[in-house]
């Protein structure tokens, strides 16, 4: 359905409940929470969470706030070194995007000061989110009312008419779209109808996605993006280390919440986690725990987030941040030199 370009009218509609389903999009909230509650006390600027996300009336722990720090630090630098290298001549898929801003940040740089984006124009030749139906939904009545977030969208958009279909926001920059990650052929088909090019250098972004995933789901799709863009780079940032006692607590925890994690078993390891890349047809990967990538940040950055709220056990942040990764790969851009990127 097409709407007017001032008045985007966001139409809610009803999506099939899938309870099999719950416990992961659970997980797109928890952590959207956790990012909020950080975002609050200081760790990084965001000025856009606050319209997509609830403040968290309890607080979270010290080592949680960190390791989130060291997420969106590690993904953004990734993201920023792929749009220098493409001068920006890209596209952005994000897969299981959950309530993520960085489109929003992308678009007005100078809001998001303390990070990475600042007085560059960074912003892909177009955005695309990617989540479950119910998700993207729940996201569209937040951007439907919140200026700040429609206005954006509004302002780099090229036609008289807004498009959007069902669970499917169309605009010139930027599209987000309700569909199954698991569902290859429905995810392309509506990812065309969003003019998705294949020609383009394309980085696609999957956060605590694919571990909840089986095997065959998660391989299915890094084949199928490995094989529809000439050049691209996959960023993924997901459990690592599962075999050793912490990680079977987490296991346990997970699935006292009905939250089964399918694809654990691709978790053992950096190594595990390099050879599903390349096995699937990506020609370079990279992987690194987060306690590394934390001891790898800017140390003046490291003691300002560590004089807002004292830690007790630097040993619980170790073995946290020891069990996440982040993990890249690369097909093609040899003359863009994507195999260059690194943390």
């Amino acid at each position: 359905m097409a709407t007017s370009l001032r008045r985007p009218s966001f139409t809610t509609c009803s999506s099939p409940t899938d309870t099999d389903d719950e416990g992961v999009r659970g997980t797109c909230e928890d952590a959207s929470i956790c990012k909020r509650f950080a975002v609050s006390i200081g760790y990084w600027q965001d000025p856009y969470i606050q319209h997509l996300v609830r403040l968290s009336k309890e607080r979270k722990a010290p080592e949680i706030n960190r390791g989130y720090f060291a997420r969106v630090h590690g993904v953004s630098q990734l993201v920023k070194a792929f749009l220098r290298k493409t001068e920006c001549n890209c596209q952005i898929l994000n897969l299981g995007a959950g309530m993520d801003t960085t489109f929003w940040r992308l678009k007005v740089c100078t809001d998001f000061s303390w990070f990475f984006y600042q007085d560059e124009d960074l912003l892909p030749s177009k955005y695309f989110e990617i989540d479950f139906p119910m998700i993207v939904t729940r996201k569209l009545h937040s951007i439907k009312l919140k200026p700040l977030l429609s206005k954006p969208i509004l302002d780099l958009h090229s036609e008289d008419t807004l498009q959007m279909d069902g669970h499917i926001l169309d605009s010139t920059r930027y599209a987000i779209i309700g569909a199954d990650l698991r569902d290859i052929h429905e995810l392309e088909e509506k990812l065309k109808k969003c003019n998705m090019n294949t020609q383009l250098p394309t980085l696609l972004i999957a956060e605590c996605v694919l571990v909840y995933m089986t095997p065959e789901q998660s391989t299915n799709l890094l084949k199928w993006a490995a094989k529809s863009f000439e050049t691209a780079m996959f960023i993924n940032y997901e459990q690592v280390n599962m075999d050793d006692r912490f990680g079977q607590i987490m296991i346990e925890n997970l699935r006292r919440r009905q939250c089964d994690l399918a694809g654990v078993e691709t978790c053992k390891s950096l190594e595990s986690q390099k050879e599903r890349l390349l096995s699937s047809g990506w020609e370079s990967a990279s992987a690194i725990d987060m306690m590394e990538l934390y001891s790898k940040l800017p140390r003046a950055e490291v003691s300002r987030i560590e004089s807002l709220e004292f830690l007790d056990e630097m040993e619980l942040l170790e073995q946290l941040m020891q069990h996440y990764c982040l993990c890249w790969a690369t097909k093609g851009g040899s003359e863009l030199g994507l195999k260059e990127i690194t943390y």
